[in-house]
């Protein structure tokens, strides 16, 4: 439908959603006129009321959707009545008389720093540019906290040597600035001539390119972490978002400001960023044992 194309070019170019999210948007839209269709003999987005919506999230939770997934496609359609109303294709938005789903608090995952330590310090990569790239790629993962999406667009000309800092492209557009340290730096500049003389003519754009040249994508990217955090931890989830859990997680463990992690983070709010404090209970714990006289 038109205005659905039209909300996810939306998405696209003036939100910059990432693949991944336009995907999800996408498929819930479908998902929802698909039950519009069965149910109701239309697949009109346009003019639906909220008793439909209503019916399709119990729809999804008889099928053993769980309330996350129902939250998620929920704000979806939330997002798209708001657009709609924007555009001026409807005065209501149906959405805001459905009562959302309660969601329990899933704390973050992140892997120890005793396994990242084995992992970039002790453990031996592929002497080759595959091996440079991954150790490379696991590296500015963990030390920046930079998102899947900000990796794969990071480019040649955002690196800068003399400041140690790259420059990232976030969501909504948001560029910010990340410190690295000089060691990283150094390795950084290091990968850039193994670059040079690895591929020959003109050099990708992309700072971190396949094993062909190639611009990254997320199911490489995804597939390398996942190999190398297998090697040293347990945790059933191994992503590139689980380091920027462990990044954020570490940080603060170590100190660092809750405002600052924020800042780093790229996140437009502190409470997105909030949820990591429930990891550093066990270093509060052991802080308390041993400076308090009844610890």
């Amino acid at each position: 439908m038109a205005e659905r194309e039209d909300f996810l070019k939306y998405l696209q170019t003036e939100r910059r959603y990432s693949p991944h999210t336009l995907k999800s948007y996408a498929t819930d839209l479908l998902q929802f006129q698909k039950f519009c269709s069965e149910q109701y003999e239309t697949e009109q987005l346009i003019g639906q009321s909220h008793l439909v919506i209503r019916s399709w999230m119990v729809h999804l939770k008889e099928s053993g959707s769980s309330s996350r997934t129902i939250h998620r496609k929920l704000s979806s359609l939330r997002s798209f009545y708001k657009y709609a109303r924007k555009m001026g294709w409807t005065d209501l938005n149906p959405v805001l008389k459905v009562p959302t789903p309660k969601l329990s608090k899933r704390l973050p995952v992140f892997i120890a720093e005793t396994s990242m330590e084995n992992l970039l310090d002790h453990f031996s990569f592929p002497d080759d540019f595959g091996g440079e790239r991954d150790q490379l790629l696991v590296t500015l993962f963990y030390e920046t906290g930079i998102r899947l999406s900000e990796m794969i667009g990071l480019l040649e000309k955002d690196i800068d040597a003399a400041a140690c800092q790259i420059k990232v492209l976030g969501k909504r557009n948001k560029e910010r600035i990340l410190p690295v340290s000089k060691e990283t730096m150094s390795f950084i500049t290091r990968f850039q001539r193994l670059k040079r003389m690895q591929f020959e003519g003109e050099l990708p754009l992309e700072l971190l390119v396949t094993d062909k040249g190639n611009k990254l994508y997320p199911k490489f990217v995804y597939r390398k972490v996942n190999t190398y955090l297998s090697l040293v931890s347990t945790v059933q989830q191994k992503s590139p978002h689980i380091l920027r859990h462990t990044f954020a997680t570490h940080m603060l463990n170590n100190g660092a400001n809750l405002n600052s992690v924020k800042e780093l983070l790229g996140h437009s709010s502190l409470a997105a960023t909030q949820v990591y404090t429930h990891n550093t209970i066990d270093k509060l714990k052991k802080i308390h044992e041993q400076k308090h006289p009844r610890g």
